[in-house]
């Protein structure tokens, strides 16, 4: 965890109570990282609307199935193995129209830490299969964004209703209202966020 990533915690539970009761109550959050690459957006594809543990089985998998994971070893996988790792059809279909892109060069991955982040989320997008969800996490956790928030992460709804004491799990939007004071730290207060949702009891219990 660097110095950085404290300082930027600390400026934000300074301005917001509901945040420094997380790290009152439950420490400081592990700083997630992931390596810039190929390998990285297809477990984030694996990790699109199931469990992490589910997705990190099947990454694993994939990874022991073809040793160097790469765009041309992926294509090179047929259905039938796909399908025993752990693919849907549908995430067979991702996986392959990410890796077809980067082999045609039709997508740069190397150079993606040069551009801003609404550039990255245009070229990133414009491949089926990955939508916000998969940038937001690729930004935040490959690239090292700091102001980049998830609104349609279901832990971080959960986590927002909870801590601000709301009636109903806030939407996208009432989402970014309700984090507009925590920028240009967003990514930071996501991980916050999900640093409860992970070890959540009632923060009234956690002394």
């Amino acid at each position: 965890m660097d110095r950085t990533f404290i300082t930027n915690i600390q400026k934000l539970i300074e301005r917001d109570r509901d945040l420094a009761k997380i790290v009152e109550a439950y420490g400081y959050p592990p700083q997630w990282k992931r390596d810039p690459g190929f390998a990285t957006l297809i477990q984030i594809i694996l990790e699109q609307q199931v469990s992490l543990a589910s997705a990190k089985a099947a990454f694993e998998r994939l990874k022991n199935f073809v040793g160097e994971l790469t765009p041309d070893s992926f294509l090179a996988l047929d259905d039938i193995e796909l399908k025993a790792i752990g693919f849907s059809r549908q995430k067979t279909r991702y996986g392959r129209e990410l890796s077809q892109a980067i082999a045609d060069r039709t997508l740069d991955l190397a150079s993606l830490h040069e551009l801003d982040d609404l550039t990255i989320r245009k070229k990133l997008t414009a491949i089926k299969g990955i939508g916000d969800w998969t940038v937001d996490m690729y930004l935040m956790m490959a690239l090292q964004r700091l102001d980049v928030f998830p609104s349609k992460d279901l832990a971080v709804a959960i986590a927002v209703k909870e801590i601000k004491n709301l009636t109903t799990r806030p939407k996208a939007a009432e989402l970014e209202s309700i984090t507009q004071s925590w920028q240009p730290y967003r990514a930071v207060a996501t991980q916050i966020l999900w640093h409860y949702y992970l070890n959540r009891q009632p923060l009234k219990k956690a002394k």
